[in-house]
Parts: C-alpha cells; sequence; structure tokens
C-alpha cells in the first residue's frame, strides 16, 4: 500500500462554480518533492491540510475534518474503463491516489500511517459537488458518482508531518463496527435509513455527518424503527 501521487490544486476562474469569485481549486495535479500536512483549522476558516494546496469554496471544503481527500487508483481505473477516457492521478481533485488500498473501504476513525511522520483518520466520504461535474464535463455526473458508490475518503491531521509519492501507507488503527466512508456516503445520499447505524462510528465522524444522523433518528427513531426509505 503506498501514495502513487500527491496532488495539489491552485485558484482557477471558471465557469461552473458558485463560489463568489467563480474560481476553484479542484483542478489538482501531481507535485515532486516533499509536502508538509498539518490541521488547517476549523472549517470556514481553514482550507486544506496540505502546503500549496487551494480550497477556494470554504462553506462546503477544508478545514480540519475535511482536511485531506483521498481516492483510489484502482476507482479512477474503474471509471476510466466506463467513461472510455484517461483520468490522470487528482483529477477527481484528491490529495493522495492511493495504490493497494480500499479507500471507499475504510472505517470512519480507521488510520493511516502515512511514510514516516504523518497520522491521518478518515472522517466521511465526499459528497459530489456540481463543480465537481463541472470539472470533468461529464452530464449527470453528480448521479453517476453517487449511484457507483466509491466515495473515497477524507480524512483529519492526527500526526503532522511530510509526505512524499512513493510513501507506504499502513493502516495502524480499524475500529471495530460497519461503518465505512462508503456505507455512510450510501447513507447520507441514497438510503437515508441506514444513518442511525451511522452513529455507531462515534466522535470520529465527522461533525456535519453525525449531526445529519442524530437529526434523523430524533425525527424518525432508531434503526429498530424506522421503516421504508426517507
Amino acid at each position: 500500500m503506498k501514495l502513487l501521487s500527491v496532488n495539489l490544486g491552485r485558484p482557477k476562474a471558471v465557469g461552473y462554480t458558485d463560489q463568489a469569485e467563480g474560481v476553484t481549486g479542484i483542478d489538482k495535479r501531481p507535485v515532486d518533492g516533499p509536502v508538509r500536512v498539518a490541521a488547517p483549522g476549523p472549517k470556514g476558516v481553514g482550507g486544506s491540510g496540505l502546503a500549496g494546496d487551494s480550497v477556494c469554496e470554504r462553506r462546503h471544503h477544508g478545514g480540519n475534518d475535511q482536511a485531506v481527500y483521498a481516492f483510489a487508483r484502482e476507482d479512477l481505473d474503474d471509471w476510466e474503463r466506463e467513461l472510455g477516457r484517461t483520468l490522470t492521478s487528482g483529477m477527481f481533485g484528491e490529495n493522495l491516489t492511493t495504490e493497494g488500498i480500499d479507500v471507499s473501504g475504510a472505517k470512519i476513525g480507521e488510520r493511516w500511517r502515512v511514510g514516516s511522520d504523518v497520522v491521518l483518520e478518515v472522517t466521511s466520504g465526499r459528497i459530489p459537488c456540481l463543480t465537481f461535474q463541472g470539472h470533468l464535463g461529464e452530464k449527470g455526473w453528480v448521479r453517476r458518482f453517487t449511484r457507483k458508490g466509491a466515495s473515497g475518503a477524507y480524512l483529519r491531521v492526527i500526526e503532522p508531518g511530510e509526505i512524499r509519492a512513493g510513501d507506504p501507507v499502513e493502516i495502524v488503527h480499524r475500529p471495530d463496527h460497519e461503518v465505512t466512508a462508503a456505507f455512510q456516503f450510501r447513507a447520507v445520499t441514497l438510503e437515508r435509513t441506514l444513518l442511525p447505524r451511522v452513529l455507531a462510528a462515534g466522535d470520529a465522524l465527522h461533525p456535519e455527518a453525525r449531526e445529519v444522523a442524530r437529526k434523523y433518528v430524533e425525527k424518525y427513531g432508531g434503526a429498530n424503527g424506522v421503516n421504508g426509505r426517507r
């Protein structure tokens, strides 16, 4: 298991974002050499956890609980076959393109050691937005990505340090619950009756995702008391 690439994005003016200045950092490109990784600060204030990477729309992206976004090269390859086009590492807006890791199958609270210093913790799956769709230029992309269910994973920084392409990735902690990034993603998008079960991930879960699940339980009850799709 390793990093194939570390990807950074710079602000770019586009016509497909509702960001106030009309710019986005979703177009991320692999870089050579070490990149510093650290907690960026609270959402709305802090951006990316990677030095030199831009998060332009901080209402919805960035901050401590979405400091890093990882996506598996294997899932990019799967999309290449389905879309019939080349997808370079970083094209999905991911900071880390991995090899040999089931990123969407990583459990909330799972911790990875990347290289010798950095420790990251999985917090949630990635919800696709219209900026993502505009960046790829694929009609109906938000729906297609959602139906596929390979969400990738957001991570928070537990121990800061430097990373680079080729660094090994080691799973140093895997919680004893069922809630993966893909499970949480499915619960918040297509199968909301799963939301009560998401709370088993505890405090490791992204606070916004935890609040969505908590409010669902308050309104509809726990897993044993919920019937049908809502």
